[in-house]
């Protein structure tokens, strides 16, 4: 979360992965409120990053979600097929009373992945463009997989700074969506 004044910008949403008390941090709610976020800036697809969207949406983010066209393509495969299997596990959960929860329910529904969808805004590698009043983007090629890139964040207030976020050159990184600002 990179705030400015009051305005919030949110470097990826993903979810946790791995082992179970590491999935179970996705069924909480982050630290902070989803509509307070004004933008999501997304540097690549992976479920990692980009996996937790849905979720913001559903509790209440309303804002843009900038990434790449390329991004763009595969959130819309991953995010629905992300989904769908969700839906499924907790469909077959239910008819075969594996899980504990009575009903069993998936994360999030194909619903909500598309209401997630509608939200996405995709910008050229290259161009500048206002994330804020005085905040501006750009995305640089991560080479990391189709579509990720690095982002540079350029904010003027109370002076002149530039963040670099590249989400792809560290290993074991959390989710930006999980974890406070």
């Amino acid at each position: 979360m990179v705030t400015v004044g009051a305005r919030r910008v949110l470097l990826d949403c993903g979810l946790f992965q791995g082992l179970k008390a590491l999935r179970e941090r996705n069924w909480a709610a982050p630290p902070f409120a989803a509509d307070s976020v004004d933008a999501v800036v997304l540097s690549h697809a992976h479920v990692d990053h980009s996996g937790a969207l849905p979720l913001l949406v559903r509790r209440g983010f309303s804002g843009p979600i900038y990434c790449t066209p390329g991004t763009a393509d595969l959130l819309e495969i991953m995010l629905l097929d992300a989904a769908h299997l969700q839906e499924e596990e907790a469909e077959f959960a239910n008819r075969h009373r594996t899980s504990k929860h009575s009903p069993a329910l998936p994360l999030y529904t194909t619903a909500d992945a598309q209401a997630a969808l509608r939200r996405i805004d995709p910008r050229p590698y290259g161009s500048t463009f206002d994330v804020a009043p005085d905040q501006h983007i750009t995305f640089r090629r991560a080479g990391h997989i189709l579509g990720s890139a690095t982002v540079s964040l350029t904010y003027a207030a109370p002076h002149p700074h530039t963040l670099v976020f590249s989400a792809t050159s560290g290993a074991g990184t959390a989710p930006s969506c999980a974890t406070p600002s």
